[in-house]
């Protein structure tokens, strides 16, 4: 009788279990369909007009910008993911529309965000449709990213504004763009390419990071010694704070620079940075970051939805990579970031939002630039944690 009782309970747990994991799945999958109607509302809004890309939605009005803007190929990039799950042609015509308005963008030499910009874009594009134009167009933004590095400094250059206070200045976002680069090395067998890759992604984690793997927004190096004189933020709370999206850019940057080279110190700096994010103190309950982590918070303070974005769809690759344990926690961390996401608190109604699919992301507060506004960098990282959920599922 009790071995029976015992089978019982067994069984129970097991179809919760099973229960469960069809629930979130039906989550997921819900949450790609509306990402599928709310991105062809937006594209068939700027499809008669040559060049234009939207940017966000701020006071009941859009704004929008060309392919010069650091986010040009995220609205391309989720067409691209959704086209993936769905197969609806319409969204394939537009993927290809919209990607082709950045294709300018392998010639920029004059900042680092050319991997946003063409990887996000033209090489979702490439890994859907195998197109060779594609290609070719990677492999000359690769190119043109490359002529940013010093092997002084060891590091691509991120700006080339405020020269009177940065000498060399990198942020950690830079770290994001190496993936075209290692993308490129493979194609071309071009070492030199992964040497680039190698050498800023040691010195980042030589440089940015803290003891408490806490990273710092910007670092500015000296061109002659190529180590740090200056510390400090543009977008965060302060020089020594913790800016959300920031620790989010280094936790995904270092588990695909894994991902692609199996170098262990990578793995490991990936974890503990998930580590610093999953335990903060300051990490509400949902997992959806305050705009900084080091931010006096008061009832007001604005969430940043994208970088819980950049960090569900980091965590879920980093998961293929740990033990069973380990996967459960990080993936638990998902399934609370990726429920609130997708729920009425964060998920637009269909056709407003300026047809955004997340709303409460914080851009640049100290500027008071994109504070509490759909992103669209953050809609690219949900429908790609969504689709890296949906193969996992």
């Amino acid at each position: 009788m009790r071995r029976y009782f015992l089978a019982l309970l067994l069984t129970g747990l097991l179809w919760n279990n099973l229960a469960h994991a069809q629930n979130f799945k039906t989550v997921v999958d819900q949450a790609l369909d509306f990402a599928e109607r709310q991105s062809l509302l937006m594209a068939r809004k700027y499809e008669h007009q040559p060049g234009v890309l939207p940017r966000s939605f701020e006071a009941g009005k859009s704004t929008i910008s060309d392919s010069r803007w650091w986010c040009s190929g995220f609205f391309p990039g989720s067409l691209w993911y959704v086209y993936e799950h769905s197969k609806n042609p319409a969204l394939l015509a537009f993927a290809k529309l919209y990607t082709a308005r950045v294709e300018r963008e392998k010639f920029t030499t004059d900042n680092h965000d050319v991997g946003f910009m063409l990887y996000c874009s033209f090489g979702n594009g490439l890994r859907l449709t195998n197109d060779t134009s594609y290609k070719a167009v990677l492999l000359k933004g690769a190119q043109s990213l490359a002529t940013r590095y010093d092997p002084k400094v060891g590091l691509i250059r991120s700006w080339d504004h405020n020269k009177a206070i940065w000498q060399y200045p990198v942020i950690i976002d830079n770290i994001m763009n190496l993936e075209l680069l290692l993308w490129a090395s493979k194609q071309s067998v071009n070492e030199q390419l992964k040497k680039i890759v190698l050498s800023h992604a040691d010195k980042t984690m030589e440089h940015h990071f803290r003891p408490d793997f806490s990273s710092y927004h910007v670092v500015s190096y000296n061109r002659q010694t190529g180590l740090p004189h200056k510390k400090q933020t543009h977008q965060g709370y302060a020089d020594d704070s913790a800016w959300s999206r920031g620790q989010a850019w280094g936790l995904y940057g270092y588990t695909y620079l894994y991902r692609e080279t199996r170098e262990k110190r990578y793995l490991d700096q990936a974890m503990h940075i998930a580590d610093f994010l999953i335990n903060h103190p300051k990490m509400p309950k949902d997992f959806i970051p305050y705009w900084d982590y080091d931010v006096p918070v008061q009832t007001n303070t604005p969430r940043d939805a994208s970088a819980a974005c950049i960090m569900a769809s980091a965590l879920t690759e980093l998961s293929d990579f740990v033990d069973a344990d380990t996967k459960k926690k990080y993936m638990e961390v998902v399934e609370k970031q990726i429920r609130t996401l997708a729920s009425d608190e964060y998920t637009a109604k269909l056709g407003e939002n300026g047809n955004f699919i997340l709303m409460h992301s914080t851009g640049a507060f100290p500027f008071k630039s994109e504070v509490d506004v759909p992103l669209t960098y953050a809609d690219y990282y949900y429908v790609e944690a969504l689709s890296r959920l949906k193969k996992r599922l």
